[in-house]
């Protein structure tokens, strides 16, 4: 079993940063990939960013030069930088991993979410 856990949430004022942390624990073998994802009242969930085990990076194009995905893999931990926030970031947001344990395959998890709020 994997479990995630974030963190960094909060309210910020147009134009402040945020940072928000995930670290994966449990018996892991391997993490293949990381990512951000969102979900506005009223809205489906969204992926905000990605990152590859070898660390190569995507982004929305609504955060491309704004929001930052990051890794640690001796930790098991992604992070996401956000500068510049809008009001429009405003979601709960969401980590994912692909990982493999040393009893089951790869599989998906997901975290419990953490609310972002940008608002004056």
């Amino acid at each position: 079993q994997v479990q995630l856990v974030e963190s960094g949430g909060g309210l910020v004022q147009p134009g402040g940063s945020l940072r928000l942390s995930c670290a994966a624990t449990g018996s892991i073998f391997r993490i293949y990939a990381m990512g951000w994802y969102r979900q506005a009242p009223g809205k489906q969930r969204e992926v905000v960013a990605a990152i590859t085990g070898g660390g190569s990076t995507s982004y929305a194009d609504s955060v491309k030069g704004r929001f930052t995905i990051s890794r640690d893999n001796a930790a098991n931990t992604v992070y996401l930088q956000m500068n510049s926030l809008k009001p429009e970031d405003t979601a709960v947001y969401y980590c994912n991993a692909e990982a493999a344990t040393y009893s089951r395959p790869n599989y998906d998890y997901w975290g419990q979410g953490t609310q972002v709020t940008v608002s004056s």
